[in-house]
């Protein structure tokens, strides 16, 4: 059977959808490589978020295309939604699957490969093109590619958007919200800590919101909170994550909730996106600079040294050098443990594009800000790391470090990186304690306990 590599550019969602498609390839009996270079179909799954990301990905795939044209090529996922047919025309690929249909790749691949095999290509060009919506489609990503030893896992509780914040694409390629029945994830969780999984990572484009629209509250408690409760008690697993929740839907049941539900990690990712209240307006953030600090202090106050991390873009149109220094106040106030900084580029199709020209700040203007605000994130952050060296921390042993095969490298309950030498028969997957003797670049490094 051919040879597969699927490339994957963005968010965690994108490479758990790759992970479920991988896994259909597998059981029809294709095989799996880690490099295209062997590859009979080379699919890319990117996501449309930024700029970058596309323009990654079609640089990618015109690289692959100039070495060796594969017997199918194709892209999957939020750029494959957001351009459809166009990226036929313009990169000569083979198929093109929005984010509703990663269940039908294969069945597509071994369409084309018949049509290719019949010669059908000699009177004109064969291409698929799925884009459409299909109901349902949320229950498809489910499988799981285990590897050994394998520590932790994503699981994706729901798919879409309906918050429409004037930056974002996401809620025109990944469609409305749409959640998976509770009862199913709890299965998905089960099946993970069966095969030795100890922490599992709930995904959804606004994670916390996850059933508003489906399921009903009971006892108080939203769809999201019940879920967490269920997947706490399944045994063997010992970390909750969740990414990436949305500031509104921190209601009371779920700040409690980090008060009775120890496996809950005593991290959160919790995009402010901007300081000023006038940019959050612009950008239909429907909270204000005030309310997300008072929001950070409750979270904090339900559990003490939890780490908080955020995403914030630079140079949002009609951002002010008085707007900026708010946002550079509100890091200054909160002090984020880390974030991610990033600089406004137009995406077709939302509403911050279409903002007057007049208001566009210049890219001089967006890299120095960025700049700037990485510059007092690492000065308020990187003291926190200092302040670790010497203590005891408990951590979930990953594997094999990236930048030395011979270190390990494992993940604390507040999301930090540890490296440290270890055995990789014995720690891999575990849950142990590292005596932290250096800190460096928002990386641990320490000894076994």
């Amino acid at each position: 059977m051919p040879r597969v590599h699927i490339k994957t550019y963005g968010c965690q969602m994108n490479e758990r959808d790759t992970e479920q498609v991988s896994q259909m390839f597998v059981e029809r009996g294709y095989t799996m490589t880690g490099t295209d270079l062997d590859a009979d179909v080379v699919l890319i799954n990117t996501c449309s978020v930024r700029d970058q990301a596309e323009q990654k990905a079609l640089g990618k795939m015109g690289m692959v295309r100039r070495r060796k044209v594969p017997l199918v090529t194709g892209f999957m996922g939020c750029m494959a939604q957001s351009r459809g047919s166009e990226l036929v025309d313009k990169a000569k690929v083979d198929l093109v699957v929005g984010t509703q249909k990663y269940h039908r790749v294969v069945e597509y691949v071994d369409e084309i490969i018949r049509a290719k095999e019949a010669k059908q290509m000699d009177e004109e060009r064969f291409s698929i093109v799925d884009v459409d919506e299909e109901e349902a489609s949320q229950n498809t990503i489910r499988d799981h590619t285990f590897k050994e030893k394998q520590a932790s896992a994503f699981v994706s509780i729901m798919q879409g958007c309906n918050m429409k914040c004037t930056f974002c694409i996401v809620p025109y390629t990944r469609g409305e919200e749409r959640g998976r029945p509770i009862a199913d994830i709890v299965e998905e969780v089960k099946r993970l800590a069966d095969s030795g999984v100890k922490e599992v990572t709930l995904l959804g484009q606004i994670v916390n919101l996850y059933g508003r629209h489906e399921f009903p509250a009971v006892d108080g408690k939203s769809p999201f909170v019940q879920l967490l409760e269920a997947v706490h008690e399944v045994s063997g697993i010992q970390r909750i994550r969740f990414t990436s929740p949305h500031p509104i839907g921190y209601k009371k049941d779920l700040i409690e909730a980090f008060t009775y539900l120890p496996k809950l990690a005593e991290h959160v990712h919790l995009p402010v996106q901007s300081g000023s209240d006038a940019i959050l307006k612009r950008m239909h953030r429907p909270y204000t600079t005030a309310k997300f600090t008072e929001l950070v202090e409750r979270i904090r106050e339900a559990r003490p040294n939890i780490a908080v991390t955020t995403d914030v873009i630079v140079g949002f149109p009609g951002e002010t050098e008085e707007h900026y220094m708010e946002t550079r106040k509100l890091f200054e106030d909160i002090r984020f443990e880390n974030a991610f900084v990033f600089r406004y580029s137009k995406r077709r199709g939302t509403l911050a594009a279409e903002m007057e020209e007049s208001s566009q700040v210049p890219e001089r203007v967006k890299e120095e800000r960025n700049q700037d605000l990485l510059s007092l994130v690492n000065s308020i952050a990187l003291p926190m790391y200092d302040a670790l060296v010497g203590k005891e921390v408990e951590i979930l042993c990953e594997g094999p470090s990236k930048t030395n095969e011979m270190r390990l490298t494992g993940r604390t309950g507040s999301n930090r990186i540890v490296v440290f030498e270890g055995n990789i028969h014995r720690h891999v997957g575990e849950i142990f304690d590292v005596r932290i003797t250096e800190a460096a670049n928002f990386t641990l490094f320490g000894d076994l306990v």
